[in-house]
């Protein structure tokens, strides 16, 4: 069996392990990988280095999924997979052992990749000058020390950033990912977030719900994140309380939102309004706060003013939310969580 076949077969496995299997669309995108793959795991010492693959499209398409199983099923050690939000969070803290010495973000990169080979970047995705600076210096970097990189985004490169005022400080990155990396976008015509799932486990176990919540809030807790003090409603037995404004309308970050998806396993979050009732900055570490606990896996229970529907509906107002709004379909309402269970 050829390697290519073999990351091919193991993926497809993987998809019927889970009950579903690849559509043509997905298909296609997994030969590339397995084509990338492949390369990979050749032992030449003069071979080239395996061009990259930037794979972009729609939410809910599978491009993470995709990417994982490859990346898992990629038979190297030298390989590291990194989220967006908690590679930009653990190059800042990198830095900071570094911050007397030359060349510290070099440094701090080294120290997050290691010796790699393969670095997997997934939800690629800029809002903000500073990090398409960050990311232009990343890939001067990975590129530099030949490394193959996957990224998976919603965004084709061209799009990135797409602030007319601020989008000519992502071009840099843009031209080193055009140059080094051959760009795919996954087509397939569904969001999948949007089909009956697994309600039993992880983000997809969370509900949505317009009733109150079950108890009245105590006195505010103080929780510490780096020498920051932070209010929260409680924060006990594994099982994080909050309501909207003490996580989007106070001065949070994707920081504190990683450091909590590590330390509590369940949350809920009350007192959600609707999402155009909301200004820009609480939408957007709104936004955040889905993709980090979506990510981290986490049961969410999400205690909103309006039914997830209309929350939707006005999130659709905004270019930038149909990542968070994919994302939010994959938990039911707490009527049809109660119905399930009669």
């Amino acid at each position: 069996m050829t390697p290519t076949h073999g990351l091919v077969r193991a993926v497809e496995a993987a998809a019927a392990a889970e009950g579903f299997a690849l559509d043509p669309d997905q298909q296609g995108v997994l030969h590339r990988l397995a084509a990338l793959g492949s390369d990979l795991s050749g032992t030449a010492p003069e071979r080239e280095p395996a061009r990259g693959l930037y794979l972009h499209g729609d939410a809910g398409r599978g491009k993470t999924w995709l990417a994982d199983a490859f990346f898992t099923a990629l038979p190297i050690r030298r390989k590291t997979r990194v989220h967006f939000h908690g590679f930009f969070d653990e190059l800042h803290r990198r830095v900071f052992p570094h911050r007397s010495a030359p060349g510290a973000l070099e440094r701090a990169l080294d120290d997050v990749i290691g010796e790699s080979r393969l670095l997997l970047f997934d939800e690629l995705h800029l809002h903000d000058s500073g990090d398409a600076r960050l990311l232009t210096r990343l890939l001067e970097h990975v590129f530099t020390l030949e490394l193959t990189v996957v990224a998976t985004s919603n965004y084709a490169p061209d799009d990135l950033l797409p602030d007319p005022i601020w989008h000519h400080t992502a071009e840099p990155g843009i031209a080193l990912i055009k140059g080094n990396m051959d760009v795919c976008a996954l087509r397939a015509p569904i969001d999948y977030r949007t089909l009956e799932h697994d309600h039993t486990r992880g983000f997809a176990s969370g509900t949505w719900s317009t009733t109150p919540p079950p108890r009245a809030a105590p006195e505010p807790k103080a929780i510490h994140v780096r020498g920051r003090a932070f209010l929260v409603t409680s924060a006990e037995g594994g099982e994080l309380t909050a309501t909207f404004d003490q996580l989007c309308r106070t001065p949070t970050s994707t920081a504190e939102y990683l450091e909590w998806s590590r330390q509590y396993t369940r949350w809920a979050i009350t007192g959600i309004p609707a999402f155009g009732a909301a200004d820009p900055q609480a939408q957007q570490r709104f936004i955040n706060l889905v993709d980090v606990l979506v990510d981290a896996d986490v049961p969410v229970r999400f205690f909103a003013a309006v039914d997830l529907d209309r929350f939707l509906a006005d999130a659709s107002q905004r270019p930038d939310a149909f990542r968070m709004a994919s994302r939010l379909q994959l938990v039911r309402t707490a009527d049809a969580a109660l119905s399930r269970g009669r």
